[in-house]
C-alpha cells in the first residue's frame, strides 16, 4: 500500500483563516496579501500586531478550534481506505500545540487512528510515496513524489506540482 504523508497547518486546518478572522473582530483591521508571499502569512499583519499575532499561535488552544479546509473530511476519509495515511504536523514548535491538535484531529478525522498521526519536531524522520505539504522546508528533504499544497506564503513558489484544494486532491489520489 503506497504511503501518503499530509502535512496539518494549512492543508487539512485553517489557522491563517482563524487568525484573520479573530483579528477583524478584535482589532477592525485586514491584512495585507502582498506581504504574505515573503513566506510567512504573519507578515501580511500590521506590523505592530505581529507579537498579538505570535502570542495567539503560542498560546494554548488556538489550534484546538480551527476550521476544517473544504472538503479534506470527505477526500480524507477515501484515500485512507486505498492508502496508508499519516498525518504529520511539526508541533514542537508551538508546544502548547499538541493536545489541540490531536484532539482537533481525533474530532475532525474520527477515521484516523493514533498510530496515524505525527506530532513531531522535523518533518526529516518521516518517509513515504507522496507528501502533501505547503511548506518547502518539509518538502525538499522528502524522497517522494512531493506536492505543494497553495497557501498564500507560496504563492509565488514555482518548481513543485501543486494541489490547490482537496477536489484536485482527488483527482490526483482517488481517480
Amino acid at each position: 500500500m503506497e504511503r501518503i504523508i499530509i502535512d496539518m497547518d494549512e492543508v487539512i486546518a485553517d489557522p491563517m483563516g482563524e487568525m484573520i478572522e479573530w483579528y477583524r473582530k478584535e482589532y477592525g483591521g485586514d491584512v495585507d496579501w502582498d506581504k504574505m508571499l515573503v513566506g510567512s502569512w504573519v507578515k501580511g499583519f500590521p506590523e505592530e500586531h505581529q507579537s498579538l499575532v505570535m502570542d495567539r499561535i503560542h498560546s494554548p488552544g488556538f489550534f484546538r478550534n480551527l476550521p476544517v479546509m473544504e472538503d479534506s473530511i470527505e477526500v480524507l476519509r477515501e484515500m485512507n481506505d486505498r492508502y496508508e495515511i499519516f498525518i504529520v504536523s511539526a508541533a514542537m514548535e508551538f508546544p502548547n500545540s499538541l493536545k489541540d491538535k490531536y484532539e482537533w484531529l481525533i474530532e475532525h478525522f474520527p477515521f484516523f487512528t493514533w498510530r496515524q498521526l505525527a506530532l513531531c519536531g522535523s518533518k526529516d524522520l518521516v518517509f513515504g510515496d507522496y507528501m502533501i505539504d505547503d511548506h518547502l522546508k518539509n518538502l525538499k528533504g522528502f524522497k517522494g513524489k512531493q506536492y505543494l499544497f497553495t497557501a498564500a506564503h507560496n504563492l509565488e513558489v514555482t518548481g513543485y506540482d501543486r494541489i490547490n484544494n482537496w477536489k484536485e486532491a482527488a483527482g490526483i489520489f482517488l481517480k
